[in-house]
């Protein structure tokens, strides 16, 4: 850890703590996940990003071990696109890994005011593990797009369809997790009450 994120660390908790005795809430939830998430971030070059990178090299791979639409090369962070006329390799970096939305979505939880302890553990579980596979699924859709259509197809499919679809996965998880629906509650409840029947 170098001395300036210390630094920073130091001047973000003495902030929460201010604010946590002058009972600003919000400002409290604001500082604490905006500092929470540029922490995380700091802190997770390179162990957490080449781990991020590898679970979902490893979640697509699957598919191309399937339908033979694609090749991963883990050690590499690369997929490689099957097409007859214009094949694509993909390599899966920093940007596609999800990490950006993971962290952000810890940080965010890990503030919220609403939610226990318990309910946060659920939910940062129930939050990474559906950013996760979102994210595998965007770039599935990304491989049959190409595999089918083409390189020509690789643009759109990955940096518009791709993250669009994406997005869309993420902002209904933002929506039900930090809006304390009754869906999310529901969620939580549903969950428990299997726990206690096992």
């Amino acid at each position: 850890m170098n001395s300036i994120l210390l630094f920073g660390i130091i001047i973000w908790i003495y902030m929460l703590s201010v604010l946590k005795r002058a009972k600003l809430t919000a400002f409290s939830f604001i500082i604490g996940s905006v500092g929470f998430f540029f922490i995380l971030m700091a802190m997770s070059t390179p162990y957490w990003i080449w781990f991020f990178t590898h679970a979902v090299i490893n979640g697509v791979a699957w598919l191309g071990d399937l339908t033979r639409m694609s090749q991963t090369y883990p050690k590499y962070g690369l997929v490689y696109i099957v097409n007859n006329l214009s094949p694509v390799t993909m390599q899966i970096d920093y940007e596609c890994s999800g990490i950006i939305e993971t962290m952000a979505y810890i940080s965010l939880l890990a503030f919220y005011p609403t939610y226990s302890r318990k309910e946060k553990v659920f939910y940062l579980l129930l939050g990474m593990l559906w950013i996760y596979l979102s994210n595998v699924l965007r770039l599935l859709l990304v491989i049959i797009m190409v595999h089918f259509g083409g390189a020509g197809l690789f643009y759109i499919a990955h940096s518009i369809l791709g993250r669009i679809v994406f997005y869309l996965l993420v902002i209904t998880l933002y929506y039900n997790v930090f809006t304390y629906s009754r869906l999310s509650q529901g969620i939580y409840k549903i969950f428990k009450e299997r726990i206690k029947r096992a």
